[in-house]
């Protein structure tokens, strides 16, 4: 009997030890799958990339032709900030007197895409400020984001001062009085940085559809 139950503990020790190989082969396997996969992920992910930047230069000169008729509307730019959902939020009565001044708005890819990209106002002469270009510019690195922005040069007096949170307002976040362009002209990480530069993105391409769903509703 004793022998018996020795030949059974070999015999269990064994069964382990081929269950415990198995297993690692089929773990394995599983990798070199995962990195084929992976691969393929990356090798999609570059062709994207390539698409991406083949249709922004033919996106360009149809994004030429539309700044020409924006520019033959009154007040487009701070019109269409206001109806947007989110950026109409973020202009002040200084900052709405300001983008009267707006002449074109344009966001540039990186030449590779996928490295960054940049934001940049055009302003006609105004009484408010030196600089007829701001530029906000996006770099992704492996080690975070780097943001460089223009340093807004305020004529004597024109400064805007910065302001206190807002009361929030049902399920929406607190607002700020602090001017749109002091956010424009900072190049420090805030909570609310990276929605807005996301929805500026996305403005810049649909812009036209919020003036549009505006001037329906009157």
């Amino acid at each position: 009997m004793v022998g018996d139950k020795g030949k059974k503990v070999r015999g269990d020790d064994e069964n382990s030890e081929q269950i415990d190989g198995e297993l690692v082969v089929s773990i394995e396997k599983l990798q070199e799958i995962q990195d084929e996969l992976e691969k393929i992920n990356e090798e999609a992910s570059d062709k994207v990339l390539e698409i991406d930047q083949k249709y922004n230069e033919i996106r360009k000169p149809v994004y030429d032709k539309r700044n020409e008729i924006i520019q033959s509307i009154p007040d487009f730019w701070l019109t269409a900030f206001l109806s947007h959902p989110m950026l109409g939020e973020l202009l002040t009565d200084e900052d709405q007197k300001i983008f009267k001044y707006l002449d074109s708005l344009e966001v540039e890819d990186s030449k590779d895409v996928k490295s960054g990209y940049s934001i940049t106002f055009n302003f006609r002469p105004n009484p408010f400020f030196e600089d007829s270009k701001l530029t906000k510019t996006y770099t992704f690195l492996d080690e975070g984001t780097k943001i460089t922005a223009t340093s807004i040069k305020w004529k004597e007096g024109m400064g805007l001062p910065n302001g206190v949170a807002r009361e929030k307002k049902g399920n929406k976040r607190p607002l700020s009085d602090e001017s749109f362009f002091h956010w424009f002209s900072d190049d420090q990480h805030k909570e609310v940085i990276d929605e807005i530069h996301d929805e500026s993105g996305e403005f810049w391409t649909s812009s036209c559809s919020f003036l549009y769903i505006l001037t329906s509703c009157c």
